[in-house]
């Protein structure tokens, strides 16, 4: 065999490019490079919110009231309870504050576990608010079994922040048949109002096969689905051609979750947090004309280690240096203004919130 000196050393740089932007998991490719995106690069951290003694506090979502103050529902649970009690303890907390950078007043627990013959009995957990017209839209998570396999989406109104809030009797959204992609919950639901006024709620779930099968610390593969109703209270009809974003080919049992949706000047991004796409510390930026078919991903945000240097924290804490559930503060415009995420670490060696301005006015 006679080989062409040029051309062989033509394709071995073409093969060190590859190389150098992709990188082997359990022998298959996974992408290692992510274009950081202006959203990423207009992120200032301003510090932690909500370290509350005695609890762990995860899933900030931030909206503005009327009189420009700021309110937060966030989750937290019992510190004895380890970092896993968010699956069978945690409750739903409303909080006020003057501004996005100042201290937080907790004001009082809005959801909590309703105890046996309830689809919420053991946990309430994934808050997400919203307005719509004149009533306020508190969607989040809850099981009545204390384990993943009966999580599902709920909803719970009021006509001010301060409530009384009202929930639904049943789940909004049931997991799909056995079998099926979603078969095994519905969770982190995000709701959005398009311009031509229908509701869209885009929800995570896995394959309970899938799930049961697998093996080392992420079992399954999370994906996202779309739910389509015409008001914000339902009924919500999965989209045909779930789910709406899939990274599973990606190999190494890439994935991601977390995510947060919002439309602006006509375009839908959603943000959230990566799971092997890149790393599981960073997170990720998507865009959409329609909000069902999504570009590839672009960095969203870094490791927390990035931002701020913090620790050394007990052993216990596994996840130190991700920010996780990501959501953001919008304006009348609807623009980011600041970013909520969550993390292990703070003063009391459990987790909280962690704040970010959004300093660019540019997103992708």
């Amino acid at each position: 065999m006679i080989y062409n000196r040029k051309k062989f050393l033509t394709l071995f740089a073409q093969t060190l490019g590859l190389i150098a932007c992709h990188t082997t998991v359990l022998g298959q490719i996974s992408v290692l490079k992510l274009r950081e995106s202006a959203f990423s690069k207009g992120l200032k951290y301003i510090g932690r919110a909500l370290e509350l003694e005695g609890y762990y506090v995860w899933c900030s979502s931030p909206i503005y009231a009327n009189d420009g103050q700021v309110h937060i529902f966030f989750s937290r649970w019992k510190q004895e309870l380890g970092m896993g009690g968010w699956l069978k303890g945690s409750e739903i907390v409303h909080a006020t504050a003057s501004a996005p950078d100042q201290p937080f007043v907790v004001k009082e627990t809005v959801l909590a576990p309703r105890g046996a013959g309830y689809w919420d009995a053991t946990t309430c957990h994934n808050p997400s608010i919203s307005q719509f017209n004149n009533t306020y839209y508190l969607y989040y998570m809850g099981n009545s079994n204390g384990k993943t396999n009966t999580k599902r989406i709920g909803l719970a109104t009021a006509e001010s922040l301060d409530g009384p809030w009202k929930r639904t009797d049943q789940p909004i959204l049931e997991a799909g048949e056995e079998g099926s992609w979603d078969d095994h919950c519905t969770t982190n639901p995000t709701v959005i109002q398009t311009a031509e006024k229908a509701y869209y709620l885009f929800y995570k779930s896995w394959n309970t096969a899938d799930y049961l099968a697998g093996k080392g610390a992420v079992r399954g593969n999370r994906k996202y689905g779309l739910a389509v109703a015409s008001s914000p209270e339902g009924p919500f009809k999965k989209y045909a051609h779930n789910p709406v974003i899939d990274f599973s080919a990606k190999g190494g049992n890439a994935q991601f979750e977390d995510a947060f949706v919002w439309i602006e000047k006509g375009v839908f991004y959603m943000i959230a947090r990566d799971m092997g796409v890149q790393s599981h510390e960073d997170g990720l930026l998507m865009r959409s004309a329609d909000g069902k078919k999504w570009s590839e991903p672009a960095l969203a945000f870094k490791a927390v280690t990035a931002y701020t240097k913090e620790g050394p924290y007990p052993a216990f804490l596994k996840r130190v240096g991700r920010l996780e559930r990501p959501m953001l503060l919008l304006n009348k415009e609807n623009q980011p203004e600041w970013l909520f995420g969550a993390s292990q670490g703070g003063k009391y060696n459990t987790s909280s919130a962690m704040v970010f301005r959004c300093s660019s006015n540019q997103i992708w």
